[in-house]
């Protein structure tokens, strides 16, 4: 697989087979986040939806964990 040089760790890593989420945050995340980032980033989205209990049918926890997921891989303020 190719490498990349990951926009959250700065390091030179294998690049995700495909992008993990669907629409421009998928495609994002494809371009500039390693593999390795992104195994940590599905640690601890698990923790942040047992943390706060968020339902994923429910529209705004997904726009929360969305803002979460950006504040983790690109150190963007959730707001």
């Amino acid at each position: 697989m190719p490498s990349i040089t990951c926009a959250r760790c700065g390091h030179d890593r294998e690049q995700l087979a495909r992008p993990p989420l669907p629409g421009d945050l998928g495609t994002r995340i494809f371009a500039s986040i390693c593999d390795v980032c992104w195994k940590e980033w599905l640690r601890q989205q698990t923790a942040v939806i047992n943390h706060y209990g968020l339902n994923l049918l429910d529209p705004k926890a997904k726009q929360f964990l969305t803002k979460q997921t950006e504040a983790f891989l690109f150190g963007e303020t959730p707001v």
